[in-house]
């Protein structure tokens, strides 16, 4: 059985589902009736039309065999898999050819499981989507806080995992392939979901795992350098985001103009777009701090108090972007100051654990934006030093592991680089580039040179930043947030920050006692 749950089937021909008029050229019986929709051969179930497609290391057509074993009743593919199939000789099983069928899977797979917005279906799902190099994942808990508190019936789909309703269930990936995806959403409606919140990540719009979707709001964080192993330039990464603020997309935009890339954005959207700032720039909505409370101010004189359990000024900007999406979404700003009030999100400034005056954190961020961003946080409560333990992924940009080393030493005492998620890659290399970054730096924040230490092994790095924290310290744990396992060498094995800290200060208990 798949381990992305899906609706009840609703049985489909081949030749309804891809017709010639969409692109589609099909070989074989058209009659055949299809359930389902499966890019993982692994996971195909009885009646599936599998997607033999390109990927990252191999093509999907290496493949077709198992899913045909499987259960699967025909094959999409491209030129490519076809030329692999004919090579095999007969095929007793319809072939549905597409010069680009990586693009079509979302318009497929919303036919299949009655997801496609111009669908008149009982109970239509309303699509709240959340883009961004940082905050994604606060701002969709946010989200779906607000929602519920005005009495909607919730999902999210995002890094942490999937929730619908009460159900909670494993991460897939930041934003799902579009058949899980649309599976997924299928399922929320047939389980009485009203409203999902959605993370959409860069790759989500470039490989069009959100096709297929039309959101209700769409939403704009921020953006700082991420993934340009993947994009290759800061413009191109610009561009993938903005793909989201089209018509075809999104109904309205809600875009944070703090920074040039969001003032640009709102400026080339072309759909209605409401602005916001928590920095004091010229929007739609804006944030003041008056004697430690922050206000939010709107359209046609609003002002409401927004409270929150997440410190710090980048949570004050996450807040903000969810309570505007609330309120175009038509939640009052009762309910949706009520929702974001009482947010916390796993892995993201999350407090551990505290013994002894020390105070452990753990937080996702591992962009330097974000781990300055963090750091700033923690310091805005800390009275005395700021020990971090910081490592970078490896398979992922690597331009940007001596910036996040720097960010970290700029603004810390202490910084401990250890490895993160070294993947495929030789752990020290990775080390090393963090380091180079980190001793650039000549002074922290607080005149003082940064301490830079080296332990290799994360479970000891963290024994480290415990064993050498004083009352009033504050050790931070950054990089992998709720993951609850290490990539090394192609084996993930068990690990997870919040456990290894907790585990870090009981040992130091114990061994105080």
């Amino acid at each position: 059985m798949s381990s992305v749950p899906r609706p009840m089937p609703l049985a489909m021909a081949l030749a309804q589902l891809c017709p010639p008029s969409g692109g589609f050229t099909i070989l074989g019986d058209g009659a055949v009736e299809i359930l389902g929709l499966e890019l993982d051969s692994r996971e195909v179930q009885s009646g599936d039309l599998f997607a033999a497609l390109p990927g990252h290391n191999t093509h999907g057509s290496v493949f077709i065999e198992a899913a045909i074993s499987a259960g699967a009743v025909g094959v999409l593919t491209d030129a490519e898999g076809l030329q692999v199939l004919a090579a095999t000789g007969p095929v007793d099983f319809p072939v549905v050819v597409s010069t680009n069928p990586r693009q079509l899977l979302g318009q497929l797979a919303g036919q299949i499981y009655q997801t496609a917005p111009e669908l008149a279906v009982a109970t239509p799902l309303r699509l709240f989507g959340v883009t961004g190099t940082n905050g994604k994942t606060t701002v969709t808990y946010l989200i779906e806080s607000g929602l519920h508190a005005a009495g909607r019936v919730t999902g999210i789909v995002g890094t942490v995992g999937v929730r619908m309703g009460k159900e909670s269930l494993s991460a897939i990936r930041t934003t799902p392939e579009a058949p899980h995806l649309h599976a997924l959403l299928g399922l929320m409606r047939e389980r009485g979901v009203q409203d999902v919140a959605i993370e959409v990540s860069s790759h989500a719009l470039m490989e069009g795992r959100v096709n297929g979707l039309r959101f209700a709001v769409a939403a704009f964080t921020n953006l700082s350098q991420d993934h340009l192993d993947y994009h290759g330039t800061m413009e191109a990464y610009f561009m993938a985001k903005a793909a989201l603020f089209t018509p075809a997309r999104a109904e309205l935009g809600v875009i944070g103009v703090d920074t040039p890339w969001g003032l640009r954005l709102a400026a080339k959207a072309t759909i209605p777009v409401v602005t916001w700032s928590s920095r004091g720039a010229v929007a739609d909505w804006t944030l003041t701090e008056i004697g430690g409370r922050t206000f939010v101010s709107g359209p046609g004189g609003e002002k409401q108090e927004l409270r929150s359990q997440l410190p710090g000024a980048f949570n004050r900007a996450n807040i903000l972007c969810a309570y505007v999406m609330l309120r175009v979404a038509g939640v009052a700003p009762d309910a949706a100051a009520s929702g974001i009030a009482s947010v916390n999100v796993p892995g993201r400034m999350e407090v551990v654990y505290s013994h002894a005056g020390v105070t452990g954190i753990v937080d996702y961020a591992h962009t330097p934006d974000a781990i300055a961003g963090v750091i700033e946080s923690v310091k805005e409560q800390c009275t005395g030093a700021l020990i971090v333990v910081l490592g970078a992924g490896g398979d992922r940009d690597r331009n940007k592991r001596p910036e996040m080393g720097k960010s970290a030493a700029l603004l810390a005492d202490h910084v401990i680089v250890t490895d993160d998620n070294p993947r495929s890659e030789d752990p020290a290399l990775i080390r090393a580039a963090v380091l180079k970054g980190a001793g650039a730096v000549t002074a922290s924040g607080r005149g003082e040179l940064a301490a830079v230490t080296e332990v290799a092994d994360r479970r000891a790095a963290i024994a480290r930043a415990v064993s050498i924290a004083s009352s009033g310290d504050y050790v931070l744990v950054l990089g992998k947030g709720h993951e609850l396992g290490q990539e090394i060498a192609g084996v993930i094995l068990p690990f997870d920050d919040r456990v290894e800290l907790r585990e870090a200060f009981k040992n130091r208990a114990g061994s105080e006692s």
